[in-house]
């Protein structure tokens, strides 16, 4: 049998890399100290999960692929990552996929990694653990072909013996896997959008666009997953804030299952690694119906946000 494609065995890898972060994040949690520093501000926070994480991941995927891309969220040395923190096993059922034909060429330098290592900090030092992902974004050609999200405190709500965490993982003319893909009940309009980031454009934007519901949920990851699993039908933010490591492995997963993602005016995500990290015109995204809701943004939010 022949090896399998490079973008398998990244996506495979990546796999397992995102379980043991999910780990790392959980023991993090549970040894209490999460060694908490102010970046910009009170709203933008590192824990040392965010730190741990970043550097497994991304020490763990460069030594597989060395000639990869990899771009993170935290500015950190790469030098003095332990060996306990390395994660060289993969998930051996994607192996088994076959690789989409126009993906089967594709080498190491070609790709680029975006890695949000805890994606919703604010909420995990606050202990809203549902709203945390870990995001693992693979990239060619500037676009986003392929998406690992881990969320490590899946139903945690649930019950000594529910199993904690979950791993959802997509390839662009593939599908997407380990959920249930379910839409959102037909005929309602529920937006959700930022828990911690508001203001008065991102208000104005939701009321124009006069949703039934409204849901603030923190973390990129989180809110594509309330798109996918039918609990929202639009994540709508008119904001400058989110970047290129919260979007790309969530908008492969959207994309992978037919939906659509793009910054408030309609413009598509570029992935290449020159871009500017920020997605400075907001987020628009939908399973389904996505026409209806980019002709409900008001021309003043669109005038308000310049790519």
């Amino acid at each position: 049998m022949a090896s399998p494609a490079l973008l398998m065995r990244v996506v495979a890898s990546a796999y397992s890399v995102a379980e043991k972060a999910a780990t790392i994040v959980r023991n993090v949690m549970s040894a209490g100290d999460l060694g908490i520093v102010e970046k910009a501000g009170p709203n933008d926070l590192q824990t040392k999960a965010d730190r741990l994480v970043q550097m497994s991941i991304c020490a763990s995927l460069a030594r597989k692929f060395p000639k990869v891309t990899i771009i993170g969220e935290e500015e950190l040395p790469t030098d003095d990552v332990t060996e306990d923190l390395i994660e060289d096993g993969h998930c051996e059922e994607i192996l088994k996929k076959p690789c989409p034909a126009q993906y089967t060429g594709i080498k190491e330098e070609e790709l680029v990694i975006w890695v949000d290592p805890l994606d919703g900090t604010k909420e995990y030092t606050e202990g809203l653990l549902d709203h945390v992902t870990v995001l693992i974004g693979i990239a060619y050609g500037g676009k986003a072909i392929a998406g690992v999200i881990n969320q490590p405190y899946y139903n945690y709500e649930a019950g000594a013996n529910a199993v904690l965490g979950r791993t959802i993982w997509g390839v662009l003319g593939m599908g997407a896997f380990g959920f249930q893909l379910t839409e959102a009940p037909a005929g309602k309009h529920i937006v959700v959008t930022t828990r911690s980031h508001s203001n008065a454009l991102v208000n104005e934007c939701i009321t124009a666009l006069n949703p039934d519901h409204v849901i603030r949920v923190g973390g990129a990851g989180n809110k594509v997953i309330q798109l996918i699993e039918g609990k929202a039908s639009a994540y709508v933010f008119a904001s400058p804030g989110c970047k290129k490591w919260d979007t790309c492995a969530p908008e492969a997963i959207l994309h992978a299952v037919g939906g659509k993602i793009t910054d408030i005016r309609g413009n598509s995500f570029q992935y290449n690694k020159e871009v500017k990290h920020m997605n400075s015109a907001g987020v628009l995204a939908t399973l389904r119906n996505y026409d209806y809701y980019a002709s409900r943004i008001p021309n003043t939010v669109k005038e308000s946000l310049v790519p």
